[in-house]
């Protein structure tokens, strides 16, 4: 009996803990139902038009209303004028409309809408409403886990808006783009899992890209990462993103993430 129950266990664990996997990238997947997952994510990205490094503190609670529907809170908070300034925030929210599961895999179908309201100067061409940029984004996700290694991809289309009250968005940019990104990770360690309290350490690399609509310049980056999740509730991500390619004016383009994670189950259980 004991040996079932772990088998449980450790299954729903690698369950849990497949839905975040990524560091910027979002899966399929969503935060567990009646669970709330916060997030304080970190960047730090040298500026190339100025010296000094551009920082951003964005914390973020995401919450599972059931096993399809989650929505997530964000806010928006950098170095601007050398002093930390609120800029803004963001409302996301994401449907898993497909999923086909198996005992030591699935694939998963979402898709996915984020509002953004930012308040700083516009200084570049990509679009980001993810801490840059006012505006909207909507896309799908596929997401394919096989045992120890995950694979995600999507695909989206983001407008920006002025950045109120202040800065219009210039009429001699593109306003919208195309993002696309490829996502893999693997789960280096345990080799073999034993209890749920041992500690996961998962490697991986992602690509991510966009593409103005209006004047298709575009760019390229890639991340790789490595991940440690403890007692199958918390987890700690470092990364380092690096521009490949790029036709577009960016003002910082290459840094580090920092990010910090705590998963909150089962909710209702415990009121």
């Amino acid at each position: 009996m004991r040996k079932i129950l772990l088998f449980f266990v450790v299954i729903t664990c690698q369950n849990v803990f497949s839905q975040e996997l990524f560091v910027i990238t979002d899966p399929a997947s969503n935060v567990p139902a009646n669970s709330l997952g916060v997030n304080v994510m970190q960047s730090l990205f040298k500026e190339e038009m100025k010296s000094g490094y551009n920082y951003h503190f964005m914390p973020e609670v995401s919450y599972g209303l059931n096993k399809n529907i989650m929505f997530r809170a964000s806010a928006f908070v950098s170095n601007r004028n050398n002093d930390l300034v609120t800029e803004g925030g963001s409302f996301y929210t994401k449907y898993r409309f497909y999923s086909a599961d198996d005992l030591n895999s699935h694939f998963r179908l979402a898709a996915y809408g984020r509002y953004s309201f930012n308040n700083a100067d516009i200084h570049q061409e990509q679009i980001e409403i993810l801490g840059h940029n006012s505006g909207f984004e909507t896309g799908i996700i596929a997401t394919k886990l096989i045992k120890k290694v995950a694979i995600s991809s999507s695909v989206s289309f983001e407008k920006a808006f002025d950045n109120k009250p202040s800065y219009p968005f210039p009429d001699n940019i593109g306003d919208n783009a195309t993002n696309y990104t490829l996502s893999l990770g693997k789960l280096m360690y345990p080799k073999k899992y034993t209890n749920y309290k041992q500690t996961n350490i998962n490697l991986m690399v992602e690509f991510v890209g966009q593409t103005i609509n209006e004047n298709g310049k575009s760019y390229l980056d890639v991340m790789p990462a490595v991940q440690f999740i403890f007692n199958s509730q918390a987890r700690l991500d470092f990364a380092y993103r690096q521009e490949l390619i790029s036709s577009m004016v960016r003002s910082a383009p290459n840094g580090f993430y920092f990010n910090l994670y705590y998963t909150f189950f089962d909710l209702k259980s415990k009121k």
